[in-house]
């Protein structure tokens, strides 16, 4: 599986969890509650559309 996103869409995720002070380069906990909230907002999309069907 491949997951397409836009150049401009990766340039600002890579800004928001880029970090000088990490040996590699990210911020764990910010990629994390980003990880996170991306999951919440599919958590309540799918909540939605099961109860429609």
């Amino acid at each position: 599986m491949e997951i397409e996103i836009s150049s401009e869409d990766y340039a600002r995720i890579e800004k928001l969890i880029a970090s000088d002070d990490s040996p590699v380069g990210i911020d764990a906990k910010k990629t994390h509650v980003l990880i996170l909230h991306t999951l919440l907002a599919i958590e309540k999309r799918l909540a939605r559309l099961e109860r429609r069907s």
